[in-house]
């Protein structure tokens, strides 16, 4: 008696899927009302030292700190790293949003964000004279690891494209009105 044995077949899994009707219902929304605009509310309270605690809807609180050498207890991520996990958030909904539009099914979306920031100005305690597009991030570098059902251009294509339309990296690419005051 000969034994058979099975070819080894691969098996492909896919991200969950993201409803495509209600992001085209969405989007066909926005056409007609292209001036549409939401508001998104954060409340931040200081805890001590550089820990604070930011409080967006009914989630868990959005724990910032700064590491040792920056005087914090390093117990959470630091500002500047939180802005990075915005960014990074904003391009994996886009180039999700994108793929589900184009039907392209993705198994892997992996983003990596490196940004040079430097702190010389000590946020202004006396620290170098700096002007503010001297401050801030000076560089960011996105790496996108992404694998669907669709070719290396293809999925070139939706990534170059979500980042054209990301809020979070337009924000951070364009000026914008911004106002700071005491509260009444």
């Amino acid at each position: 008696m000969t034994e058979t044995v099975a070819e080894p077949r691969t098996v492909k899994t896919y991200l969950r899927p993201i409803d495509r009707d209600g992001l085209m219902a969405f989007a066909a929304k926005g056409r007609a009302n292209p001036q549409t605009r939401g508001t998104n509310i954060v409340k931040t309270v200081m805890e001590g030292q550089y820990r604070s605690l930011s409080y967006v809807g009914a989630h868990e609180a959005v724990v910032v700190d700064e590491p040792l050498h920056l005087f914090g207890e390093d117990t959470a991520p630091a500002p500047g790293e939180i802005v990075l996990a915005a960014l990074g958030g904003c391009l994996a909904v886009g180039i999700t949003a994108v793929a589900t539009c184009r039907n392209v099914k993705l198994s892997l979306l992996e983003l990596h964000l490196e940004g040079d920031i430097g702190n010389p100005a000590a946020w202004g305690a006396e620290g170098a004279e700096k002007q503010p597009p001297e401050m801030g991030f000076q560089d960011i570098r996105v790496t996108v690891k992404v694998e669907g059902d669709a070719t290396r251009e293809d999925l070139d294509a939706i990534v170059q494209h979500a980042n054209f339309y990301s809020p979070v990296a337009n924000t951070m690419r364009n000026p914008i009105p911004f106002t700071i005051k005491l509260a009444d």
